[in-house]
């Protein structure tokens, strides 16, 4: 009787602790994201104005051009996600991808869990957003990912200027930074 109780309460102690491992902010040395993003104004259409180069979209016969990435609301909370491109080594040939993000508890929406199939993921944070959601910047915690988005399929000078030293000042390595053709 008394063994199954240890045993009982060793295990409790030891699930306890596993949830206080889970992060609700990230760990220092990550990027910061900014403190809270309205899903309802950040829902739509978004063009990629700039990204660092990824296999998925940079690559031998591959080369997207023509970015967009649409976010819907869906009713539990989450986020549909469609990316669209056109993929300049193939006469144009429109590529499309879809996911479900999921908004990670404490974040205030800035960081989503983006799954394209299950049960892979990918970490999408908002490091910047223009008060007036015009254009977002956005990373993975590894670094090795940066978009520079925006509501139209080009950015103010200056508001590109501003995205651009958000990610500098975020340690991501913005001197590889690549212009995305409309």
């Amino acid at each position: 009787m008394i063994r199954p109780m240890i045993r009982s309460l060793a295990l409790a102690l030891l699930l306890s602790g596993c949830s206080a491992l889970v992060p609700t902010q990230p760990a220092p040395g990550l990027p910061t994201t900014v403190p809270a993003v309205d899903l309802s104004r950040y829902t739509g259409v978004w063009h990629e104005v700039a990204r660092l180069p990824v296999s998925f979209q940079d690559g031998p016969t591959l080369r997207c051009e023509g970015v967009t990435a649409t976010y819907t609301a869906r009713p539990d909370g989450r986020i549909d996600v469609t990316n669209r491109c056109r993929n300049a080594l193939d006469g144009g040939t429109v590529r499309e991808a879809t996911a479900i993000g999921t908004p990670q508890p404490g974040s205030g929406n800035a960081r989503l869990r983006v799954a394209f199939f299950w049960p892979f993921h990918g970490d999408y944070w908002v490091i910047g957003l223009d008060p007036e959601y015009r254009w977002a910047v956005v990373g993975t915690p590894d670094r090795d990912m940066l978009w520079l988005l925006s509501r139209t399929p080009e950015m103010a000078p200056a508001d590109y200027a501003r995205a651009v030293e958000i990610a500098r000042g975020q340690g991501f390595p913005v001197e590889r930074l690549q212009r995305t053709a409309p």
